[in-house]
């Protein structure tokens, strides 16, 4: 399996190829991509956005007045067995198989 820094680096990539522009936080336990999503995303473009993001350990969507719509992926560095509290994808539990 490809490094948490790797696949996070290759998901940056994929939301960019989308059009999108990404950046990767390291936040020492885990590594993050972010974007922010302007408004009048298509339906397809919401659809692609979410199978990009569920590459990931986790992720969600912020929305805020100020700073408007984040997507965010996380990925962690632990392994899967040992991530506590750890949750894939749309909110299915971690399992250590």
């Amino acid at each position: 399996m490809p490094s948490p820094e790797a696949r996070a680096e290759h998901l940056r990539k994929q939301l960019l190829a989308a059009g999108f522009a990404p950046q990767v936080l390291d936040h020492g336990d885990h590594m993050s991509v972010e974007t922010q999503v302007p408004d009048g995303q298509s339906e397809e473009s919401w659809q692609g956005l979410l199978r990009l993001l569920e590459e990931a350990d986790w992720f969600g969507l912020v929305d805020s007045s100020e700073r408007g719509r984040t997507a965010w992926a996380a990925i962690s560095k632990e392994a899967p067995e040992t991530a506590s509290g750890a949750v894939r994808g749309q909110g299915q539990p971690a399992t250590g198989s």
